[in-house]
Protein backbone atom coordinates (compact mmCIF):
# COMPACT_ATOMS: atom_id res chain seq x y z
CA UNK A 1 0.00 0.00 0.00
CA UNK A 2 1.42 3.41 -0.92
CA UNK A 3 1.97 5.98 1.79
CA UNK A 4 -0.94 8.38 2.40
CA UNK A 5 -0.99 11.50 0.27
CA UNK A 6 -3.59 13.64 2.03
CA UNK A 7 -4.56 13.68 5.69
CA UNK A 8 -7.60 15.35 7.23
CA UNK A 9 -7.58 16.10 10.96
CA UNK A 10 -10.80 17.16 12.66
CA UNK A 11 -10.57 19.39 15.71
CA UNK A 12 -13.03 21.05 18.06
CA UNK A 13 -10.14 23.26 19.28
CA UNK A 14 -10.10 21.58 22.70
CA UNK A 15 -6.82 20.49 24.27
CA UNK A 16 -7.41 16.75 23.61
CA UNK A 17 -8.31 17.45 19.99
CA UNK A 18 -5.01 19.28 19.64
CA UNK A 19 -3.27 15.94 20.22
CA UNK A 20 -5.00 14.62 17.10
CA UNK A 21 -3.82 17.58 15.03
CA UNK A 22 -0.27 17.15 16.32
CA UNK A 23 -0.30 13.41 15.58
CA UNK A 24 -1.61 14.14 12.09
CA UNK A 25 1.26 16.57 11.59
CA UNK A 26 3.77 13.96 12.78
CA UNK A 27 2.34 11.38 10.36
CA UNK A 28 2.41 13.94 7.56
CA UNK A 29 6.05 14.75 8.31
CA UNK A 30 6.91 11.05 8.51
CA UNK A 31 5.17 10.07 5.27
CA UNK A 32 5.36 13.21 3.13
CA UNK A 33 1.58 13.61 3.05
CA UNK A 34 -0.23 16.94 2.97
CA UNK A 35 -2.43 17.93 5.91
CA UNK A 36 -5.75 19.74 6.17
CA UNK A 37 -7.42 20.80 9.42
CA UNK A 38 -11.19 21.12 9.71
CA UNK A 39 -13.36 22.56 12.46
CA UNK A 40 -17.15 22.30 12.36
CA UNK A 41 -19.03 25.01 14.25
CA UNK A 42 -22.47 23.94 15.50
CA UNK A 43 -24.33 27.22 15.06
CA UNK A 44 -27.60 25.34 15.48
CA UNK A 45 -26.81 25.31 19.19
CA UNK A 46 -26.77 29.09 19.10
CA UNK A 47 -30.22 29.10 17.49
CA UNK A 48 -31.51 26.92 20.31
CA UNK A 49 -30.03 29.32 22.83
CA UNK A 50 -31.77 32.23 21.12
CA UNK A 51 -35.10 30.52 21.70
CA UNK A 52 -34.31 30.66 25.41
CA UNK A 53 -32.59 34.05 25.53
CA UNK A 54 -34.10 36.39 22.99
CA UNK A 55 -31.62 39.27 23.32
CA UNK A 56 -28.51 37.45 22.05
CA UNK A 57 -26.93 39.84 19.51
CA UNK A 58 -27.30 38.82 15.87
CA UNK A 59 -23.57 39.12 15.26
CA UNK A 60 -22.61 36.48 17.84
CA UNK A 61 -22.55 33.72 15.21
CA UNK A 62 -20.22 35.73 13.00
CA UNK A 63 -17.96 36.41 15.97
CA UNK A 64 -17.83 32.71 16.81
CA UNK A 65 -16.82 31.87 13.24
CA UNK A 66 -14.18 34.61 13.20
CA UNK A 67 -12.79 33.32 16.49
CA UNK A 68 -12.71 29.76 15.13
CA UNK A 69 -10.85 30.91 12.01
CA UNK A 70 -8.30 32.75 14.16
CA UNK A 71 -7.81 29.75 16.45
CA UNK A 72 -7.38 27.43 13.46
CA UNK A 73 -4.76 29.71 11.93
CA UNK A 74 -2.92 29.76 15.27
CA UNK A 75 -3.02 25.96 15.42
CA UNK A 76 -1.73 25.66 11.86
CA UNK A 77 1.10 28.08 12.63
CA UNK A 78 2.07 26.03 15.68
CA UNK A 79 2.16 22.82 13.64
CA UNK A 80 4.31 24.48 11.00
CA UNK A 81 6.76 25.71 13.61
CA UNK A 82 7.00 22.37 15.47
CA UNK A 83 6.82 19.87 12.61
CA UNK A 84 7.57 21.81 9.44
CA UNK A 85 4.15 20.90 8.04
CA UNK A 86 2.02 23.51 6.27
CA UNK A 87 -1.63 22.66 7.01
CA UNK A 88 -4.68 23.88 5.15
CA UNK A 89 -7.36 25.40 7.38
CA UNK A 90 -11.12 24.94 6.96
CA UNK A 91 -14.06 26.05 9.11
CA UNK A 92 -17.51 24.67 8.31
CA UNK A 93 -20.97 24.97 9.84
CA UNK A 94 -23.68 22.36 10.18
CA UNK A 95 -24.16 18.94 11.76
CA UNK A 96 -20.72 17.71 12.81
CA UNK A 97 -20.54 14.19 11.45
CA UNK A 98 -22.11 14.82 8.01
CA UNK A 99 -19.88 17.87 7.58
CA UNK A 100 -16.75 15.90 8.47
CA UNK A 101 -17.68 13.19 5.98
CA UNK A 102 -18.51 15.75 3.30
CA UNK A 103 -15.21 17.52 3.72
CA UNK A 104 -13.21 14.30 3.70
CA UNK A 105 -14.91 13.38 0.43
CA UNK A 106 -14.37 16.85 -1.02
CA UNK A 107 -10.59 16.77 -0.57
CA UNK A 108 -10.33 13.02 -1.20
CA UNK A 109 -8.53 12.43 2.11
CA UNK A 110 -6.99 8.99 2.42
CA UNK A 111 -6.65 9.17 6.21
CA UNK A 112 -9.10 10.77 8.64
CA UNK A 113 -7.62 11.73 12.04
CA UNK A 114 -9.75 12.45 15.11
CA UNK A 115 -9.16 12.80 18.82
CA UNK A 116 -10.59 10.33 21.31
CA UNK A 117 -11.92 13.03 23.61
CA UNK A 118 -13.16 16.52 23.11
CA UNK A 119 -15.93 18.95 23.77
CA UNK A 120 -18.03 18.00 20.77
CA UNK A 121 -16.48 15.91 17.96
CA UNK A 122 -15.67 12.87 20.04
CA UNK A 123 -18.63 12.89 22.34
CA UNK A 124 -20.19 11.50 19.15
CA UNK A 125 -17.14 9.50 18.20
CA UNK A 126 -16.28 6.90 20.78
CA UNK A 127 -19.25 5.74 22.78
CA UNK A 128 -22.44 6.55 20.91
CA UNK A 129 -24.26 4.92 18.04
CA UNK A 130 -23.45 7.95 15.85
CA UNK A 131 -19.76 7.20 16.30
CA UNK A 132 -20.21 3.58 15.32
CA UNK A 133 -22.04 4.68 12.19
CA UNK A 134 -19.24 7.11 11.33
CA UNK A 135 -16.51 4.50 11.64
CA UNK A 136 -18.71 1.69 10.39
CA UNK A 137 -19.65 3.36 7.12
CA UNK A 138 -16.26 4.97 6.57
CA UNK A 139 -14.74 4.46 3.15
CA UNK A 140 -11.29 5.59 4.26
CA UNK A 141 -8.99 4.64 7.15
CA UNK A 142 -9.51 6.49 10.41
CA UNK A 143 -6.88 7.21 13.05
CA UNK A 144 -8.34 7.73 16.53
CA UNK A 145 -5.79 9.55 18.69
CA UNK A 146 -5.79 8.95 22.43
CA UNK A 147 -2.32 10.04 23.49
CA UNK A 148 -0.20 13.14 23.26
CA UNK A 149 1.93 12.98 20.12
CA UNK A 150 5.55 13.13 21.24
CA UNK A 151 7.32 11.15 18.49
CA UNK A 152 6.54 9.08 15.39
CA UNK A 153 4.99 5.70 16.09
CA UNK A 154 7.59 3.19 17.28
CA UNK A 155 5.65 -0.06 17.84
CA UNK A 156 2.46 -1.12 16.06
CA UNK A 157 0.25 -4.02 17.10
CA UNK A 158 -1.64 -5.51 14.16
CA UNK A 159 -4.32 -8.03 15.21
CA UNK A 160 -5.23 -10.31 12.29
CA UNK A 161 -8.01 -12.86 11.85
CA UNK A 162 -7.01 -13.93 8.31
CA UNK A 163 -10.08 -12.20 6.86
CA UNK A 164 -9.80 -10.17 3.67
CA UNK A 165 -9.02 -7.11 5.79
CA UNK A 166 -5.88 -8.58 7.36
CA UNK A 167 -3.38 -7.94 4.52
CA UNK A 168 -4.60 -4.38 4.01
CA UNK A 169 -4.50 -3.66 7.77
CA UNK A 170 -0.86 -4.73 7.82
CA UNK A 171 -0.06 -2.68 4.73
CA UNK A 172 -1.84 0.36 6.18
CA UNK A 173 0.11 0.10 9.44
CA UNK A 174 3.40 0.02 7.54
CA UNK A 175 2.33 3.00 5.42
CA UNK A 176 1.26 5.15 8.38
CA UNK A 177 4.18 4.17 10.62
CA UNK A 178 7.07 3.39 8.26
CA UNK A 179 9.71 3.40 10.99
CA UNK A 180 7.82 1.33 13.56
CA UNK A 181 8.33 -2.26 14.61
CA UNK A 182 5.40 -4.56 13.82
CA UNK A 183 3.78 -7.13 16.12
CA UNK A 184 1.35 -9.46 14.34
CA UNK A 185 -1.17 -11.02 16.72
CA UNK A 186 -3.62 -13.82 16.00
CA UNK A 187 -5.88 -15.11 18.78
CA UNK A 188 -7.43 -18.49 18.05
CA UNK A 189 -9.96 -20.90 19.50
CA UNK A 190 -10.53 -24.56 18.80
CA UNK A 191 -13.78 -24.73 16.79
CA UNK A 192 -16.65 -25.91 19.01
CA UNK A 193 -14.30 -26.43 21.96
CA UNK A 194 -17.01 -25.86 24.57
CA UNK A 195 -19.35 -28.25 22.78
CA UNK A 196 -16.59 -30.85 22.59
CA UNK A 197 -16.08 -30.56 26.34
CA UNK A 198 -19.82 -30.81 26.94
CA UNK A 199 -19.89 -33.93 24.76
CA UNK A 200 -17.27 -35.52 26.98
CA UNK A 201 -14.23 -35.25 24.70
CA UNK A 202 -11.17 -35.68 26.94
CA UNK A 203 -8.69 -32.89 27.66
CA UNK A 204 -5.80 -34.61 25.86
CA UNK A 205 -7.77 -34.78 22.61
CA UNK A 206 -8.80 -31.14 22.88
CA UNK A 207 -5.17 -30.29 23.62
CA UNK A 208 -4.12 -31.95 20.37
CA UNK A 209 -6.77 -29.94 18.53
CA UNK A 210 -5.31 -26.76 20.06
CA UNK A 211 -1.80 -27.70 18.96
CA UNK A 212 -3.04 -28.33 15.43
CA UNK A 213 -4.97 -25.03 15.38
CA UNK A 214 -1.92 -23.13 16.64
CA UNK A 215 0.31 -24.77 14.03
CA UNK A 216 -2.10 -23.80 11.26
CA UNK A 217 -2.29 -20.21 12.56
CA UNK A 218 1.51 -19.89 12.60
CA UNK A 219 1.66 -21.15 9.02
CA UNK A 220 -0.96 -18.62 7.95
CA UNK A 221 0.89 -15.80 9.75
CA UNK A 222 4.05 -16.80 7.91
CA UNK A 223 2.18 -16.77 4.61
CA UNK A 224 0.78 -13.32 5.44
CA UNK A 225 4.29 -12.00 6.12
CA UNK A 226 5.60 -13.53 2.89
CA UNK A 227 2.76 -12.00 0.87
CA UNK A 228 3.50 -8.60 2.44
CA UNK A 229 7.18 -8.86 1.52
CA UNK A 230 8.32 -8.96 5.14
CA UNK A 231 11.69 -10.56 5.72
CA UNK A 232 12.34 -12.69 8.83
CA UNK A 233 12.70 -10.30 11.75
CA UNK A 234 10.67 -7.51 10.15
CA UNK A 235 7.65 -8.46 12.27
CA UNK A 236 7.11 -10.34 15.51
CA UNK A 237 4.41 -13.02 15.12
CA UNK A 238 2.28 -13.96 18.13
CA UNK A 239 -0.26 -16.78 18.18
CA UNK A 240 -2.27 -16.99 21.40
CA UNK A 241 -5.25 -19.05 22.48
CA UNK A 242 -8.32 -17.25 23.77
CA UNK A 243 -10.29 -14.05 23.53
CA UNK A 244 -8.94 -11.62 20.88
CA UNK A 245 -9.87 -8.45 22.74
CA UNK A 246 -8.17 -9.57 25.97
CA UNK A 247 -4.98 -10.49 24.15
CA UNK A 248 -4.96 -7.22 22.19
CA UNK A 249 -5.16 -5.15 25.38
CA UNK A 250 -2.57 -7.31 27.16
CA UNK A 251 -0.11 -7.21 24.27
CA UNK A 252 -0.60 -3.48 23.84
CA UNK A 253 0.82 -3.06 27.35
CA UNK A 254 3.36 -5.89 27.27
CA UNK A 255 4.85 -4.77 23.97
CA UNK A 256 4.85 -1.05 24.72
CA UNK A 257 2.79 -0.45 21.59
CA UNK A 258 1.74 3.08 20.72
CA UNK A 259 -0.63 2.14 17.88
CA UNK A 260 -3.13 -0.67 17.26
CA UNK A 261 -4.03 -1.20 13.59
CA UNK A 262 -7.23 -3.19 13.20
CA UNK A 263 -9.83 -3.94 10.54
CA UNK A 264 -13.25 -2.36 10.75
CA UNK A 265 -14.86 -5.76 10.88
CA UNK A 266 -13.82 -9.39 10.71
CA UNK A 267 -14.93 -12.20 8.47
CA UNK A 268 -18.06 -12.80 10.52
CA UNK A 269 -19.53 -9.28 10.39
CA UNK A 270 -22.87 -9.06 8.62
CA UNK A 271 -22.79 -5.82 6.68
CA UNK A 272 -21.04 -2.63 5.68
CA UNK A 273 -22.79 -0.56 8.34
CA UNK A 274 -21.69 -2.82 11.19
CA UNK A 275 -18.62 -2.22 13.30
CA UNK A 276 -17.01 -5.45 14.44
CA UNK A 277 -17.43 -6.18 18.14
CA UNK A 278 -13.68 -6.59 18.76
CA UNK A 279 -12.94 -3.34 16.92
CA UNK A 280 -15.61 -1.55 18.94
CA UNK A 281 -14.15 -2.86 22.20
CA UNK A 282 -10.62 -1.87 21.18
CA UNK A 283 -11.75 1.64 20.24
CA UNK A 284 -13.36 2.04 23.64
CA UNK A 285 -10.80 0.37 25.90
CA UNK A 286 -7.41 0.73 24.23
CA UNK A 287 -5.06 3.22 25.84
CA UNK A 288 -3.04 3.84 22.70
CA UNK A 289 -4.04 5.25 19.33
CA UNK A 290 -6.20 3.07 17.09
CA UNK A 291 -5.95 2.90 13.30
CA UNK A 292 -9.15 1.47 11.78
CA UNK A 293 -8.82 0.05 8.29
CA UNK A 294 -11.93 0.68 6.21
Amino acid sequence: MPRPKRLLAATDLSAPARHAAERAALVAADTGATLDLVHVAELALLDRLRRLVADIPAEVGARMLASAHADMRTLAASLRERYGVVAGVHVATGPILPELERHADAIDADLFVLGARGTNVVRHLMLGSTAERLVGRATRPMLVVKREARQPYRSVLVPVDFSRASPSSLALARAIAPGASIVLLHAFDVPYESKLRFAGVDADTIGRYRIAAEREARQRLGALCDAAGLAPGDATPLVLHGDPFRHIVEQEDAGGCDLVAIGKRGESAAGDLLLGSVTREVLTASRCDVLVNA
